[in-house]
């Protein structure tokens, strides 16, 4: 075959799977558009001075705004919340997993671009034991052959199939990115959750502690006014009822706050021990926080960059599968050097070579190539409602935080208005039971409403310190701060590539 009629083939051939593309439905990049509420439900949201108004659809991306900083957890001031949550984040099992598996989708990304250099080998056959015929009476002869040669192949990307391949591994990779930074977010606030439960149950134990003495005191001056004839049998029963409840108590709170330790020293990977306590809860800050308008949301949270990186990776392999259906171009060149000796390899020996090229026409698949587009199709389809999903979670898990830290400071201060009026009521019931104008009864009707109330405090604090957490979970806590600084894809020259807001890598 002559060169002309080489190009002529060629040509007929690339004009062939033009109109077999032609025969394909049309292609439109996936764009997915969540429908993103305008405000906030609570009415008491502020907002900061940079997030006043939605950004218009046709204005450039602007700067992930960070209304809470990078380190939030120490925005409540205890430096042992600081400790254990810095802790967690260096030495836990799972983040240190998905940073393993970034690294695995960084040598993903690696072997998909190297698809698309071309791919040389070598081979070298010291001892090749070949037999052939000597004479024409068939008489056989044994010989050693050495050789060695070369090979380079390289698929030609005409229609992007390649560079789709690797557009999606750089998405996945860059999705890992986002789930290790979603982990770290995470993680954060479990481990500032729990150090909040311990210290809440430390409250919880001290009361049950001070209210354990006092009634261990009225039971004894019942002993004693029961010795005396003052008092009847039933009220000092009465008291050591009262006693011994107050002791059970402590015996449970003490085992929850053990149990509690060791989930504390779980997420930290440690050996199960005591946990180092820091600042009252009564002592910690209650932070302010400008939650920003909802669109905001969409380039703080690294769980939905993770999604709209799926959808991206998941349109590339559509993309990917769709070029399945079209001519493949492959260019290959060899080379072989052989010799019946070193000496003859070495220094004149046999030389073969070849260049030449192939086009790979899918025509009977069995529709196997067909159904790859279905799959992808659909995997994409599944991408974009798991994206959807993703942001309506994100929106609903704001306001429940925002709704329980409003509803909760009101609830907070009414509980502690309860205390104080319980208190000053054991006071004054105190007072008349011992100068005789009031039972027993009505003494430990008070104690019993001041200690439930002390514990409604403790209780009710706690609580809204863990919507705090949430609020700050909930909004991203810092991750936007902390991806601006680095990029976990690579380029092929090992420098860091241009760090994408979620917005951006859609429209890749």
């Amino acid at each position: 075959m002559t060169w002309l009629a080489a190009a002529r083939f060629v040509a007929g051939t690339l004009s062939a799977g033009l109109l077999a593309s032609c025969s394909l439905p049309p292609y439109t990049p996936a764009k997915p558009e969540p429908e993103i509420p305008s405000h906030w439900r609570n009415p008491n949201t502020t907002h900061s001075a940079a997030a006043s108004a939605a950004p218009s659809a046709s204005a450039a991306p602007a700067p992930p705004h960070v209304p809470v900083p990078a380190q939030w957890w120490r925005t409540f001031g205890d430096p042992v919340l600081d400790r254990v949550v810095e802790r967690a984040l260096q030495q836990n099992t799972d983040l240190r997993l998905a940073r393993l598996r970034v690294a695995e989708y960084r040598a993903r990304l690696d072997i998909a671009r190297a698809a698309q250099a071309p791919a040389f080998s070598a081979s070298m056959q010291p001892v090749l034991r070949m037999r052939e015929q000597l004479d024409p009476e068939l008489h056989f002869g044994d010989a050693t052959v050495h050789q060695a040669g070369i090979e380079a192949r390289y698929e030609v990307d005409l229609w992007g199939r390649l560079q789709s391949l690797s557009d999606a591994a750089l998405a996945e990779l860059q999705g890992q990115q986002y789930a290790l930074d979603a982990a770290a977010l995470s993680l954060a606030a479990n481990a500032a959750t729990g150090y909040l439960n311990l210290r809440s149950l430390d409250a919880q134990l001290h009361i049950a502690q001070v209210t354990l003495a006092t009634r261990k005191a009225s039971l004894d001056r019942a002993k004693h006014l029961l010795d005396m004839g003052y008092n009847s049998r039933t009220e000092w029963i009465q008291f050591e009822s009262d006693y011994l409840a107050a002791a059970a108590a402590i015996p449970a709170l003490e085992r929850s706050i053990a149990l509690q330790e060791n989930a504390l020293r779980l997420l930290l990977d440690e050996n199960p021990t005591e946990i180092q306590r820091g600042l009252q809860l009564t002592e910690w800050q209650l932070p302010s926080i400008a939650s920003g308008v909802p669109s905001e949301l969409l380039r703080r949270r690294p769980d939905i960059a993770q999604a709209e990186e799926r959808v991206v990776a998941a349109d590339k392999n559509l993309a990917a599968a769709r070029d399945q259906l079209l001519p493949a171009l492959q260019l290959s060149a060899s080379g072989t050097w052989f010799g019946f000796t070193w000496s003859q390899l070495l220094n004149t020996p046999y030389r073969l070579w070849s260049i030449g090229g192939s086009i790979l026409t899918p025509v009977l698949q069995g529709n196997r190539l067909r159904a790859t587009v279905d799959v992808a199709d659909s995997q994409r389809a599944q991408a974009i409602l798991g994206y959807e999903k993703t942001v309506r979670e994100a929106f609903i898990e704001v306001e429940n935080a925002l709704l329980s830290i409003d509803a909760l400071q009101k609830q907070l201060a009414q509980t502690e208005a309860r205390e104080q009026v319980s208190t000053e009521a054991l006071r004054v019931v105190r007072n008349r039971y011992r100068n005789g104008y009031a039972s027993y009864l009505e003494e430990l009707d008070a104690q019993r409403t001041n200690y439930a109330a002390q514990q409604a405090v403790v209780q009710t604090r706690a609580t809204l310190l863990t919507s705090y957490v949430d609020l700050y979970r909930a909004l991203g806590g810092g991750w936007g701060e902390a991806s601006a600084k680095a990029s976990p894809a690579q380029k092929p020259g090992g420098n860091a590539a241009e760090p994408q807001t979620p917005s951006q890598a859609t429209q890749r």
